[in-house]
């Protein structure tokens, strides 16, 4: 199912704070611009974003090992392949099932050979076989680096986020959304029952444990933090979407 960027109901492109003076990164990028690229203890963090739907797709380097990870092969298959070594790529995440997000996954593993990660709820949207199925908890390890997984059930049946705690080396919490979470609310949902499910995941499972200062990388647009979120959850519940 193809979605459109209604997807996200932020009102345009918006970016949280830099974790310092010397961090340039702020994660707004471009169908046809360059990448923007932010430096992690032992990690190298490129964001781009491709496809007529301006998809954002996310490359997490291990600097210790040279493996990399890709989240949401969205599309342009070779400008995917240009931002890294091909050989590199061990592990191929699709947030969730819906197609403006694995365009480009058949044909990245093809060449790659990469690992495909999903949930089994969404895997059987996907067009190629998923050989890593994750659930709420999992670890997804590139190189030395490890992502926990966690499950957002509302915008399809799988969803899911990934989390990078780094704060244990002074480097913050990162979070991998895809579209369960954007600037401005909740990804898209179709009925009350699935966005009641996802909202109920997203204040149990992201606002109810993660800090203020977590990094919100989405599926499309800009970055946010979960401190310039928190405060609205109370409207998104009232207008319910």
């Amino acid at each position: 199912m193809l979605v459109s960027m209604t997807d996200s109901p932020g009102s345009g492109p918006r970016t949280g704070p830099s974790d310092s003076p010397a961090d340039t990164y702020r994660g707004a990028v471009h169908v046809g611009g360059p990448a923007d690229v932010r430096q992690l203890p032992d990690i190298r963090l490129t964001k781009i974003a491709v496809g007529p739907m301006d998809n954002n797709a996310y490359f997490v380097c291990s600097e210790s090992t040279g493996d990399v990870l890709l989240i949401d092969a969205a599309a342009e298959m070779q400008r995917l392949l240009d931002v890294v070594d091909r050989n590199r790529l061990v592990r191929v995440v699709s947030t969730h099932g819906h197609a403006d997000h694995w365009q480009a996954l058949e044909a990245v593993v093809g060449i790659t050979g990469a690992i495909t990660v999903a949930h089994p709820a969404d895997a059987d949207d996907l067009p190629i076989p998923v050989r890593e199925l994750v659930s709420d908890g999992d670890e997804v390890t590139v190189g030395d680096v490890q992502l926990r997984v966690i499950h957002l059930a509302g915008h399809t049946p799988g969803s899911i986020a990934l989390h990078l705690d780094l704060t244990g080396q002074g480097a913050g919490s990162h979070l991998f959304t895809g579209d369960s979470l954007f600037p401005g609310g909740p990804g898209r949902t179709t009925n009350p029952a699935d966005f009641t499910s996802l909202m109920d995941d997203l204040e149990s499972k992201v606002f109810g444990v993660l800090p203020d200062a977590t990094w919100v990388y989405p599926g499309h647009g800009a970055d946010t933090t979960l401190g310039q979120e928190r405060p609205s959850l109370a409207e998104w519940r009232a207008r319910g979407w």
